[in-house]
């Protein structure tokens, strides 16, 4: 089969498409034979070495895939050949990942994909939307009612927050540039801020008198002074980006406000957490709720193209959905 791989960490142009050994699964895996797969930030992590995983070269990249069942393990129970299904957490973990003609999932990270959901359109918002779920719920505890901060909110991850929260029944306000705002009221935020603006804190504190209840940074902002002063009486903050940040944190005024501060990454999540999002996930894609802002597709073999612009910072709010070559 055709795959994107590695044969060691390194930059963008370490990655080679070529010809494989079909992947053979065990007895609780199943195979899936690839429609669509993307490009995640955490994938240049992988491939870079920035983040170690146990990792055995030859090693396909990618982290999220929506395919067909081509075969089950004997162990498996409920999918059948030919069904439509999808996974976001390949590719980490000594498990190969997505950018390949056909993969091996093991059966309780795999999915079933919502009959109405277009496979590339979902494929597309998987890892944003479930890293934004969980950081929400997992991490942020949110409740109805909750006033949310969403720092980065025009990115896909952003984006995914702030759908996820005002469908909650919570008070978003976001934080983008200033061309994103439209983008992000239509998304759900009842308040906007540019981040770039004089008095930031001060517009802030116009949407939340007593503070926000919740701030999720997806950009990697973490201006931690800024977030505490922001926190309503035992507010959350939850950084999702940022892997070289180190920011200084304001103790004193985080422990008179019974605060907290917590670094989520999806890297880390249970298989039942995982779940538990995909749960929630697929009722938004039933109903039309989770897109991308822009989706492209390319083929597999642009990983290595796709990889260098999304570290040239050149995706700005746009998913790149790779697909297996035609005839290859």
């Amino acid at each position: 089969m055709k795959a994107a791989y590695i044969e060691r960490f390194g930059p963008a142009d370490a990655i080679r498409y070529g010809q494989l050994p079909l992947p053979l699964g065990g007895p609780t895996d199943v195979l899936v034979d690839v429609i669509a797969t993307t490009v995640n930030p955490v994938d240049t992590f992988i491939r870079s070495g920035a983040w170690r995983t146990p990792v055995t070269f030859p090693f396909v990249i990618g982290r999220d895939v929506v395919g067909t069942v081509s075969a089950t393990g004997a162990g498996v129970a409920g999918f059948a050949v030919g069904d439509t299904v999808w996974c976001n957490s390949l590719g980490h973990g000594g498990r190969q990942g997505a950018a390949a003609e056909r993969v091996v999932v093991p059966a309780d990270r795999l999915y079933h994909l919502p009959d109405r959901a277009s496979p590339t359109r979902a494929a597309a918002v998987l890892h944003p939307a479930a890293t934004a779920y969980l950081a929400l719920y997992t991490r942020g505890a949110l409740r109805t009612g909750e006033n949310v901060l969403v720092v980065g909110a025009a990115g896909n991850v952003g984006s995914a927050l702030v759908v996820l929260a005002a469908e909650a029944g919570a008070r978003v306000m976001a934080m983008a540039r200033s061309d994103d705002e439209e983008h992000c009221r239509g998304l759900g935020a009842e308040g906007f801020a540019d981040y770039r603006e004089p008095g930031l804190a001060g517009r802030c504190r116009e949407f939340a008198p007593h503070g926000f209840d919740l701030v999720v940074d997806a950009a990697g902002w973490n201006d931690l002074d800024t977030s505490v002063d922001l926190l309503a009486f035992r507010g959350r903050v939850v950084v999702l980006a940022g892997l070289g940040s180190r920011p200084v944190l304001p103790v004193g005024p985080l422990y008179l406000k019974d605060g907290s501060v917590t670094g989520f990454v999806i890297s880390r999540a249970t298989t039942a957490e995982l779940a538990d999002a995909a749960r929630a996930l697929n009722r938004l894609l039933a109903r039309g709720r989770l897109r991308s802002r822009a989706v492209e597709k390319a083929p597999l073999s642009a990983a290595a193209e796709i990889h260098a612009r999304l570290e040239r910072g050149g995706l700005h709010g746009r998913r790149v959905v790779l697909c297996p070559d035609p005839g290859a």
